[in-house]
């Protein structure tokens, strides 16, 4: 009794999100629930905290919100779209709404754009939802969702993941920032895609590739020869800069290392880039010129292969709309930095500048290489002219992603461990709280040299589900022993393989309102988030448009 009074106690204490300041002058912030992140994830937790009559705080490190849905990925992975509900459907109708408006087409006409995507259609008119979109509408979208349900967000705080978190027992009783600013409340949600809170917090996590042999699974750990996408090298390229003549040293970005034996794991993770919003619209485009830090030598490789039949570069410029498109990598050398991301998961602060930075040099290099260098084929630098950057977008970053695409980091090692098995739906899944659909899905992890002399890429796999698959409650909690009031919509407890499928934008806004869910009926129930009845909580998600089973029409 005396646990429940004095949990409802500091629930009324912080229910009105008021602030104080301690004995040392320094700013503390207080309410139910502390959503720590900027993503699309933090944002439909924080929406459905206030739906439900809590008072929440969102700190996050990034001044824009929303993540990479705002930061150039608006080509959306939805998989079966049947399956993206409540929130998330939401979001994609607010961009649906934008997009009617006539005066939403600068650049081009809406009869122009049409309906594009292959298998992926932009607009679905009946359902009033649109799916594909440039990154300031996006972003516009979020902030109505912010500003509509007036939550207060703390922008450009970042966690001290040194001592920022202070902890009694199994309980977060706050988070201080690197300004000195300190968060108290019941609740905390880790909405970040690398996990710094859940990590700062003692949970359990890893990071990289499990053993198939860890989960009875087949499609994780090293995976040298199998080739599910175009993205490897389909002819024999020499690696050392003298061909034929190891002694000269291997060409820049391939590894020395050799990958393993296939099946085993790594701590090594999927390759990073920025999802670039180029344009062909004259009026609208900034030209693509010499960056700092560029060296042609980097590239060296993409000539080799420019030499053989390659002509796949273009292939994934997806068209969004008003003449732009969103960029991700294609082929086996492309936008992908692979092998440069290995230590950013656990990295410091400083050090994952270093690596952004790093990968802003060579995606920027890469550009004006593709543009100007006589080496590559005239075709393929008259095209990269014909391209540049948006002038409307990012236009307080030189034109450039605010995120770089953080596909994989750290992984909780929560209550329950999804894993391909469910993916793939070989297994029931006790208790959801969302879906997924899309394929387990893993860019290149490393670049190396055969034993034959050539070099090839590793870790590209994509395996489809065959329908979609339900997400467990428990893979959003720690263990019970480890930590009772902390919530984890992102870096979910799974194997890297089904993270593969999992980490798509719209699942992670369906997470994010069911993580919004669990805190905010812990709250109204005075009960801890691991004690919750499974039956009140699928309830809750369903009447608020969640889907948590596929039942094809």
């Amino acid at each position: 009794m005396k646990k429940i009074t004095t949990f409802f106690i500091l629930a009324v204490l912080c229910s009105s999100g008021n602030t104080c300041r301690d004995e040392q002058g320094k700013q503390t912030i207080k309410a139910d629930v502390i959503v720590y992140g900027g993503t699309s994830a933090a944002v439909t937790t924080a929406v459905q905290v206030v739906r439900m009559g809590r008072s929440v705080i969102v700190v996050s490190p990034d001044k824009h919100l929303g993540g990479l849905s705002s930061s150039g990925l608006g080509f959306t992975d939805t998989g079966n779209k049947e399956v993206i509900g409540g929130l998330a459907r939401e979001f994609y109708q607010l961009i649906y709404q934008h997009y009617q408006k006539p005066g939403s087409w600068n650049w081009q006409k809406q009869s122009e754009y049409g309906n594009r995507g292959q298998g992926n259609p932009a607009i679905d008119g009946e359902k009033r939802t649109m799916w594909i979109f440039e990154p300031h509408v996006a972003e516009a979208a979020f902030e109505k969702l912010i500003a509509d349900n007036k939550i207060t967000v703390y922008r450009d705080e970042w966690l001290d993941r040194e001592t920022g978190v202070t902890r009694k027992n199994n309980r977060i009783i706050s988070i201080r920032t690197l300004s000195g600013m300190l968060f108290k409340g019941n609740i905390f949600i880790d909405a970040t895609y690398e996990g710094d809170l859940m990590a700062s917090a003692g949970v359990t996590y890893t990071v990289g590739r499990e053993a198939n042999s860890v989960y009875n699974e087949t499609w994780n750990g090293v995976q040298k020869g199998v080739f599910h996408h175009g993205h490897y090298f389909k002819d024999n390229i020499d690696p050392y800069k003298i061909p034929g003549d190891p002694s000269s040293g291997l060409l820049p970005r391939i590894s020395s290392e050799q990958p393993g034996e296939n099946g085993n794991g790594d701590k090594k993770i999927q390759a990073y880039c920025f999802r670039l919003c180029l344009t062909q619209h004259p009026g609208n485009k900034a030209p693509i010129t010499k960056s700092e830090g560029y060296d042609s030598t980097q590239y060296e490789l993409l000539v080799r292969v420019a030499e053989t039949r390659w002509n796949e570069f273009f292939a994934k410029y997806d068209a969004i709309p008003n003449m732009k498109t969103d960029v991700n990598n294609h082929g086996p050398f492309s936008y992908d930095n692979i092998g440069e991301n290995w230590d950013y998961p656990e990295a410091s602060y400083e050090r994952r500048r270093e690596i952004i930075k790093e990968h802003i040099t060579y995606q920027k290099g890469l550009l004006y290489f593709m543009s100007t260098d006589a080496r590559l084929p005239a075709w393929v630098r008259e095209t990269m002219n014909s391209w540049g950057y948006s002038k409307d977008e990012f236009v307080d970053n030189g034109y450039w992603p605010y995120n770089i695409y953080v596909r994989e980091a750290r992984r909780m090692l929560g209550e329950y461990v999804m894993t391909e098995n469910d993916v793939l739906n070989k297994r029931p899944v006790p208790r959801p709280v969302g879906m997924g659909s899309y394929t387990m899905d893993s860019h290149n992890v490393q670049r190396y040299v055969t034993p034959e002399g050539f070099v090839q890429n590793e870790g590209d796999i994509g395996v489809r589900a065959p329908k979609p698959y339900q997400i467990d409650l428990g893979s959003l909690l720690p263990e019970k022993e480890e930590c009772i009031n902390l919530i984890v919509p992102v870096c979910v407890s799974c194997s890297h393989i089904a993270f593969g499928s999992i980490r798509m934008e719209p699942v992670f806004m369906i997470l994010g309102q069911s993580a919004g869910t669990v805190a905010s009926m812990a709250l109204e129930k005075r009960k801890n988030i691991h004690d919750l009845a499974y039956e009140e909580i699928k309830n809750r998600l369903e009447s608020d448009g969640q889907i948590l089973q596929y039942l094809p029409e």
